[in-house]
């Protein structure tokens, strides 16, 4: 896999860091446009999916109370991260109402992602993107979150059963009625995206401006089809889960099995399978570049990511604040470019069809290098 080159984020302002997020030196926030919109949002952003632990499978990933998500989000805002994510399919919606209490009267400091599709009930039309679905779902998650709009509301993942045109039209109403923002995707594939786009713009109704993606030093698949058209359509990637499922925390190794205390004992099965080898090979590199520049493993992984093109922000969780101030340590330095290289090389993969065809041909399908 060759590594997409590196295209300039022009649009971008810095603000103070808090200065005990780097062991004692202040750093800068960078900001960047979400897509093709005017709304600039830090390159660094913060996942609530840890807020609630409604169920097992959220326990896994954590479970902060509202006390302790206001500490987080004050540590957020202090380093000059301005987007908070979130979605009412995470813990039954007890995410979205501690995030909206701990925001409390900051929430017109901060920009608010949240998504819909997963069932919230047990009938026919508690799931999914259909227009009755959709409404009764903004409306509640407005409600939990204690606010009259969102700033970003993602499709969170496609509905087939729902024809694209029921599904734009009832998201440029809500943009229509100030209820919502911006709308973006997340989990598309290529042909869900762009048949999405082409119908938004047939009828000239609000465009996806971002597309919420998994992507990793261990998970590249975004690469292949989805970047392409995010540089070619303007649409930006708002990371999900950019330490690769948990496994590029620094805790794992070749010689470090996975810790007794960790997620992927409950959660591995339900995101992405990674042999062992390959990992390894991953994080091997890692820990030469960390070594090399000073910095810890998850931060490198994070500060790879924040060089590929169409990458506007990565969503980051954390269940407590040393874990947090860790990540937040990414921004304000850039990795070389023989590091880079040596990390595109340990986690290259082969190209699925027809992407190894296309590459025998680069003159005519300029694909990203």
């Amino acid at each position: 896999m060759h590594a997409p080159r590196r295209l300039p984020h022009a649009h971008f302002n810095r603000a103070p860091l808090h200065p005990d997020l780097q062991t004692g030196i202040l750093s800068t926030m960078e900001y960047r446009l979400l897509g093709g919109s005017g709304l600039k949002v830090s390159v660094l952003s913060f996942g609530a999916a840890t807020f609630g632990g409604g169920n097992e499978f959220f326990k896994a990933w954590g479970s902060t109370d509202v006390a302790e998500a206001k500490r987080l989000i004050d540590v957020c805002m202090d380093a000059g991260v301005n987007l908070f994510d979130t979605a009412d399919g995470y813990s039954d919606g007890r995410s979205e109402e501690i995030l909206g209490k701990a925001l409390g009267k900051k929430r017109d400091q901060a920009l608010i992602s949240t998504k819909t599709y997963f069932p919230l009930g047990p009938g026919p039309n508690d799931r999914g993107t259909s227009r009755g679905r959709m409404r009764r779902a903004l409306e509640a998650s407005l409600k939990r979150l204690g606010t009259d709009y969102v700033d970003i509301y993602h499709m969170h993942c496609f509905d087939a059963l729902t024809p694209i045109e029921e599904v734009q039209d009832t998201l440029q109403s809500f943009v229509r009625e100030g209820k919502v923002r911006y709308t973006a995707a997340s989990n598309f594939s290529g042909w869900h995206l762009m048949k999405s786009l082409a119908i938004a713009d047939r009828y000239g109704w609000p465009r996806f401006v971002a597309h919420q993606v998994y992507y990793s030093l261990v998970g590249r698949d975004y690469e292949w089809e989805l970047m392409p058209l995010g540089m070619a359509e303007k649409v930006g990637a708002l990371v999900w889960s950019p330490l690769g499922w948990g496994r590029l925390t620094g805790k794992i190794g070749r010689n470090k099995p996975v810790p007794k205390v960790s997620r992927l004992h409950k959660t591995a099965d339900a995101g992405p399978q990674i042999e062992n080898e390959y990992l390894y090979k991953v994080i091997d590199a890692l820990e030469v570049v960390a070594a090399e520049t000073g910095k810890t493993v998850p931060q490198v992984a994070l500060n790879w990511l924040l060089q590929r093109p169409t990458v506007s922000s990565l969503i980051l969780g954390a269940r407590n604040e040393q874990q947090l101030k860790q990540n937040l340590g990414t921004v304000d330095w850039n990795l070389s470019t023989e590091q880079i290289a040596r990390l595109d090389q340990a986690s290259a993969s082969q190209a699925p069809y027809p992407y190894w065809h296309q590459r025998n041909f680069p003159e005519r399908n300029p694909l990203p290098v």
